[in-house]
């Protein structure tokens, strides 16, 4: 699987959101952090969504449009994700993670961290957290992150060993503002 690294430039794509919007990538004026999610009703990664949303003036006065991908059905999505400040895309045959080298294994959840770290914040908030994969998701996904400059260039990159290995949003905008960044 070929992974996206540093400095590459990104080919143009437009993709579309759950509200059917046309998600440019990479957009014009504005950075993109476009996150790769494992599925619709993954906890640890609406746990993470939500600090994202709690957050998104923050993201968005450092002119970042957020992008977040998911391999699961728009259906699912809107159930799931419906509401959020940003752009959900939808990608159930998983074409974009393969484009982009996001790829899957059994340590997404048997990582240390995930089960003594994460798992407790995900517990506390498991009465209003999603659940278990719908059919055709899976719950070894990775998840993934990538900034990409308004040109298409690869700013950062970050390929996740572990269902909870994401950029924070302090991350994300330590890396916006990292003027040595390609």
């Amino acid at each position: 699987m070929n992974r996206i690294h540093v400095g590459q430039v990104i080919g143009r794509k437009t993709l579309v959101d759950t509200d059917s919007r046309p998600v440019p990538i990479p957009d014009g004026s504005r950075l993109v952090h476009l996150q790769f999610r494992r599925f619709a009703g993954c906890p640890f990664c609406s746990v993470h969504l939500h600090s994202f949303v709690r957050r998104h003036d923050d993201i968005t006065a450092a002119n970042i449009r957020e992008v977040v991908v998911f391999r699961s059905t728009l259906t699912a999505l809107q159930r799931h994700h419906g509401g959020v400040p940003f752009d959900i895309v939808a990608d159930p045959g998983g074409s974009l993670y393969t484009d982009f080298g996001v790829g899957s294994g059994p340590g997404a959840l048997l990582n240390p961290r995930v089960l003594f770290l994460a798992l407790p914040n995900v517990l506390r908030m498991l009465p209003g957290l999603p659940g278990l994969p719908s059919s055709g998701e899976s719950a070894l996904g990775l998840p993934a992150d990538f900034l990409i400059a308004t040109d298409g260039k690869v700013r950062a990159c970050k390929y996740g060993t572990h269902a909870d290995d994401q950029w924070s949003v302090d991350e994300l905008l330590a890396h916006a503002h990292d003027r040595g960044a390609p």
